[in-house]
């Protein structure tokens, strides 16, 4: 097990009916003025919004708000943001809705107490140094936005979607109350299963070091959000299966799972972050065509690994049983396993090849997945 140093400081308030209580939780952080995030308007369609506002007003809280958050968060939404924030002096930020409305949050969080250009400190110009406070109600559960420090943004101009990372903008506390998302539709839910999935299995691969208790953890998260993912198709109002899943994403992401561990990296997110950036495809869907593609080309670089995988997931000795099973059961849940399921055309390829190859560059992986290698790897989708 490698050195490391873990630390999460984000409190989650998880239950039934917790979001009437977010005004008491910002009141008792301090704060009396909010820039109120949130998405399209469906937690107007149901008493979510009222939930807030009510709290919110009972606890003397001050808000502003900011709509229209969409899937695959736009660095003009998130400057329309910031420019709230500062003319209107708030306090803090908090955002209800998913990971999306969570990640928004946050940089709005960082650029309101810059500056300048908030994507400075996603093109790695400049470096963060403070933020306003951060509070989250959720309403899906895939990304951990809720409790991790991570923020990922598109620039509509550039089309590159890029992240920011910071212990300074993981959430003060989030709500996470399973009953709000019991209206994710299949398609969403089946999204949400794949990039908790793919946030475990990225490191769990490509890891020099991975301990075998992480891995155990790793597994455990995978098999609970099967589980829990084919009970929710059956049955979206069954709550314990709900809160099984909520609670396994958070997991997924929050540090756990990567301590101890070193050498690890984010192949398939650096990939997909081309297709959302270049197709609009929802996150979870892009991840679900790059992950068995990627798979397909990186199983000999740790073939024990995979052998793992598909014994304590599939009941195989055999690495490509395990990724095949894994593939097919993306594709049993509704998720998309091919550029051609997604949108994309093959005609595709070659620019989405170089879009991931600038972000590979950015993370340092720019030699290991180079253009030619990332076309190599979309070809096998």
């Amino acid at each position: 097990m490698n050195d490391f140093t873990y630390y999460n400081p984000t409190k989650i308030e998880f239950g039934k009916e917790k979001q009437n209580n977010i005004g008491k939780y910002i009141e008792q952080s301090g704060i009396k003025k909010v820039l109120l995030v949130y998405g399209g308007g469906s937690i107007k369609k149901n008493t979510l919004y009222n939930d807030i506002v009510t709290s919110l007003n009972k606890h003397n809280i001050e808000f502003i708000e900011l709509s229209g958050v969409v899937s695959n968060p736009l660095l003009s939404k998130v400057n329309e943001g910031i420019l709230l924030a500062k003319e209107n002096t708030v306090e803090a930020i908090l955002g209800v809705g998913g990971g999306s409305v969570a990640d928004s949050a946050k940089a709005i969080a960082v650029g309101s107490k810059y500056d300048g250009d908030v994507w400075d400190f996603f093109i790695h110009k400049a470096q963060i140094t403070e933020a306003l406070p951060v509070f989250t109600v959720m309403t899906l559960s895939a990304t951990a936005s809720e409790m991790n420090g991570n923020s990922v943004v598109m620039n509509d101009e550039t089309k590159q979607k890029y992240s920011i990372a910071s212990v300074l903008i993981n959430p003060v506390l989030s709500v996470v109350n399973p009953q709000l998302m019991t209206t994710v539709s299949d398609e969403y839910l089946a999204y949400s299963a794949v990039d908790i999935i793919s946030h475990c299995i990225e490191v769990y691969f490509t890891a020099t070091t991975h301990p075998h208790f992480n891995s155990r953890i790793v597994e455990s998260i995978i098999k609970t959000v099967m589980e829990t993912t084919e009970i929710l198709l059956e049955n979206p109002n069954d709550y314990d299966a709900r809160a099984e899943f909520a609670w396994s994403a958070i997991q997924g992401l929050n540090g756990l799972t990567p301590a101890g561990t070193a050498g690890g990296n984010f192949p398939n997110h650096m990939i997909e972050h081309s297709l959302s950036a270049l197709y609009n495809v929802a996150h979870g869907a892009g991840l679900a065509v790059v992950i068995p593609a990627w798979m397909k080309w990186y199983k000999e670089q740790n073939r024990a690994q995979f052998e793992r995988f598909a014994k304590e997931l599939f009941a195989s000795d055999d690495a490509e049983v395990g990724i095949a099973k894994l593939e097919a059961w993306f594709a049993k849940i509704g998720a998309p396993i091919t550029l051609k399921d997604a949108g994309i055309p093959r005609d595709g390829i070659e620019a989405l090849a170089i879009n991931a190859n600038e972000t590979a560059t950015m993370w340092g992986m720019g030699e290991l997945y180079s253009k030619d290698t990332i076309i190599e790897i979309l070809e096998k989708a």
